[in-house]
């Protein structure tokens, strides 16, 4: 079992409280490698037969820590997700410290996946908690589209999408560890997503319809999956059997680091075009066969 929970680093403790916090995201000491253990059975058979994972470039990990940065598919399920989490724990153990940063909303929306996420290293996605992680030596995980991407229309699902967000590169340049791409080919035919109505809901919403759950989604997809069927909106799903393809790219190191070139924006948006191209290039790779 983990020790007693104690605050993040980097000043968080005016924000953590045992109490109120505990499953949150807020810590980085709830991560449990018995838990960890205890999924990799079933992660071993989903990537082995339900999903017939095929995967390459793990040598491109080096053995310092670094910032992964996935594109993901298949709904809130994201099984490449998982699929690739399983093949860093099978490959490199429990022991090398690892987190996944997750939307604040799973916490609130999905309780207890979020709680079983939490104890299998998933932290709030705050670039505090982040820094805090790199700070204890451990790696990073974070899928910056967000629901955007993992919700993207299936005739998107060749492209690389990072929804305008470039926090990610300032983290990296901000640290100075190198940008390690995770890309997948596959997983966006686990649920067929027709389109992203999110624009035409904020309108009704506008007008007074209220939001489930009183939470704002950020997407609104309209789907066709399991087991709904037709799915309105951004609701949990179990995505089909498909065979999925994952790829590790070769690390990007960048030239200039630190808080001076995380503050540049006019670098940071040429390096997120670095990182987006690379990926775009992988995923027209494997998306070839």
């Amino acid at each position: 079992m983990n020790p007693s929970p104690q605050p993040p680093h980097l000043g968080l403790s005016v924000l953590w409280n045992p109490q109120r916090d505990r499953y949150q995201g807020y810590s980085l000491d709830e991560r449990d490698p018995a838990t960890i253990a205890a999924m990799m059975p079933f992660w071993e058979w989903s990537y082995r037969h339900y999903f017939r994972v095929e995967s390459d470039g793990w040598e491109h990990i080096p053995p310092d820590p670094v910032l992964l940065v996935g594109s993901h598919n298949g709904g809130l399920a994201a099984p490449d997700m998982h699929m690739a989490i399983y093949d860093w724990m099978r490959r490199f153990g429990t022991d090398r410290l690892t987190y996944g940063l997750m939307h604040p909303l799973m916490w609130r929306v999905l309780p207890p996946i979020a709680q079983m996420a939490t104890q299998v290293g998933a932290i709030r996605a705050d670039s505090r908690m982040a820094l805090a992680a790199f700070r204890r030596g451990a790696s990073v995980l974070v899928y910056p589209g967000g629901g955007q991407d993992v919700f993207r229309p299936h005739t998107d699902r060749q492209k690389i999408y990072f929804a305008g967000r470039t926090g990610f590169i300032k983290l990296a340049l901000r640290v100075g560890v190198p940008i390690v791409p995770v890309v997948s080919w596959g997983a966006h035919d686990t649920l067929f997503v027709l389109g992203n109505f999110y624009e035409q809901m904020q309108t009704l919403h506008r007008w007074g319809m209220p939001w489930v759950f009183d939470l704002d989604p950020e997407v609104f997809p309209v789907y066709f999956g399991l087991p709904w069927g037709v799915a309105l909106g951004p609701w949990p799903n179990i995505p089909w059997p498909v065979p999925m393809r994952l790829r590790v790219g070769r690390a990007i190191v960048f030239d200039r680091v630190g808080r001076e070139a995380a503050c540049d924006q006019a670098y940071v948006d040429a390096c997120c075009d670095r990182v987006r191209c690379q990926m775009q290039q992988d995923l027209d790779d494997l998306a070839k066969g």
